[in-house]
């Protein structure tokens, strides 16, 4: 199994979700958070008084999946998420060791 992370641009949440569902993944955990990478932020203007905002907005998206889909997945979670601008994100891949449904004990890719 795999999990997959990507930080994405938040207006493209939408697009890359449906996408997901699309090719039959619906499973995932969404997180609002902060960040930069090469952008470095952005100068703005608030009361008069001119300030960088070097933390920003983005949104992370976790799923894990069988390996044999892994690759569908991140093709289709690139797809998705590009604009070709900079500050895109990015797309880190784990491997895991092991997976439980707390609900009935399902092991391995039966708890997906």
């Amino acid at each position: 199994m795999k999990k997959i992370e990507a930080i994405i641009q938040p207006f493209k949440l939408e697009e890359v979700k449906e996408s997901l569902k699309a090719i039959g993944i619906d499973g995932m955990t969404i997180s609002e958070v902060r960040g930069h990478g090469r952008q470095k932020g952005h100068k703005e203007i608030y009361r008069g008084q001119e300030y960088n905002v070097d933390l920003l907005p983005k949104v992370k998206i976790e799923l894990v999946v069988p390996s044999a889909r892994a690759d569908e997945v991140i093709r289709t979670l690139t797809f998705a998420a590009r604009t070709g601008a900079i500050g895109d994100g990015k797309i880190f891949i784990y491997d895991v060791q092991e997976a439980i449904r707390i609900r009935n004990d399902d092991r391995g890719e039966m708890a997906l």
